[in-house]
């Protein structure tokens, strides 16, 4: 069913690459919420009215917030989904990240407030009346709901959206909600404890709790997180198949919004058998290859790599065997070497974990040990950088 849904009302709904497709998802899930939840909302406030149940209309008005939330994602995917212009070159797509932590926002607003109309009925507990038309209309949204979470959760992952997912966790919820409200509604006619106030209580506090996940969710893409691994060895291993290419470090890789990247990498290459017009030219192709099979605009920093040089070689070697001995993790690169007179100078980068046992100090100090111990003319000139990947 839910496939029949999106054959219909989606043109080419496999090329999730396409920016129309993507927006196309997310409208139609914008607009599958609101009708839904509107419904939902409507037979629940008369459910609501029929029982004198808090912990009834406090589900109600949480279908509306979730139809209010569908109205933002709505939004949010139509404004992500505008091209590049001169104020945000860079495109909107960020504006989907927006648009999911004010979903959540409103997901936490509504369960506080329901939290206070609880206690309070706690407090001064009153009379729930339940029939069984209310019960049989309240069971009839479960798999409403059922089906709104499976449907969600089939687009967030087919166009990897984190603001749909969050849409299919509070559809979730929804569900163990009214399971908790109904279980709430037979045992209140059999007790006079306010059982109506304390399921209100739960239903509030994981109402809350859920829109607390989906914030820290997505707040991560938006402060800017860590990339896919398999996106940053993708990059690699395509720059790597480059014929002029035989060395890619420094990879740096921002995320505007979802399969929209902005990258930079430095390409070592051989001065040495290679002009810079074609050095130029084959940094140029790469960045036109991985744009064509990759939603990646990357930006190729040219690094001199000299193999042929014998003595560069050789200490190249013995400093990435020494180093490589103290941690696995660490990696050379721009390796140079300088004379004067007699003494050695070892000028090279190193890329080191953030979490790393020694600190900078320590780590070179220990290296510069390890090769003086191989010859006791080597200063060394070490840059410690760390990973963005």
């Amino acid at each position: 069913m839910n496939e029949l849904l999106i054959r219909l009302f989606i043109r080419d709904p496999d090329k999730i690459t396409s920016p129309q497709v993507r927006t196309s998802y997310g409208v139609l899930c914008g607009w599958y919420g609101i009708l839904v939840n509107l419904a939902l909302c409507s037979v629940k406030v008369t459910v609501g009215i029929l029982t004198g149940s808090i912990a009834v209309t406090a589900d109600a008005v949480n279908n509306l917030s979730d139809a209010g939330s569908a109205v933002i994602t709505l939004f949010g995917f139509k404004l992500a989904g505008k091209p590049a212009d001169d104020e945000h070159p860079f495109g909107h797509g960020r504006l989907e990240y927006v648009a999911g932590l004010i979903v959540a926002i409103i997901i936490i607003a509504v369960g506080l407030d329901f939290l206070k109309l609880s206690f309070e009925r706690l407090i001064r507990p009153s009379e729930v009346k339940m029939t069984a038309v209310a019960l049989a209309l309240l069971l009839a949204t479960l798999p409403v709901k059922l089906w709104m979470f499976f449907f969600y959760r089939k687009v967030s992952r087919k166009i990897a959206s984190k603001t749909i997912h969050a849409v299919a966790f509070d559809s979730l919820s929804d569900i163990l909600t009214t399971s908790l409200v109904i279980v709430s509604l037979v045992i209140s006619q059999y007790t006079s404890f306010p059982v109506d106030g304390v399921a209100g209580l739960l239903v509030a506090l994981f109402i809350i709790l859920g829109g607390a996940e989906v914030i820290r969710e997505i707040i991560n893409p938006l402060l800017g997180e860590c990339p896919d691994r398999k996106l940053v060895e993708e990059i690699r291993k395509r720059l790597l198949k480059c014929r002029d290419i035989c060395g890619v470090h420094d990879i740096i890789v921002h995320s505007y919004g979802p399969d929209r990247y902005f990258a930079t990498a430095h390409a070592e290459v051989n001065p040495e058998k290679n002009d810079m017009v074609q050095i130029h030219d084959a940094l140029e192709a790469a960045e036109v290859d991985i744009a064509r099979h990759m939603p990646v605009r990357l930006l190729l920093h040219c690094d001199p790599f000299f193999s042929q040089e014998p003595e560069l070689k050789h200490w190249r070697t013995l400093a990435e065997d020494l180093i490589g001995s103290l941690d696995p993790e660490l990696k050379v690169y721009d390796f140079r070497l300088e004379k004067s007179g007699e003494q050695i100078l070892l000028n090279f980068q190193l890329l080191v974990p953030r979490k790393f046992v020694l600190t900078n100090q320590e780590l070179t100090r220990k290296i510069t040990h390890l090769l003086r111990e191989h010859d006791r003319r080597v200063n060394t000139q070490i840059t410690i950088t760390h990973s963005f990947v």
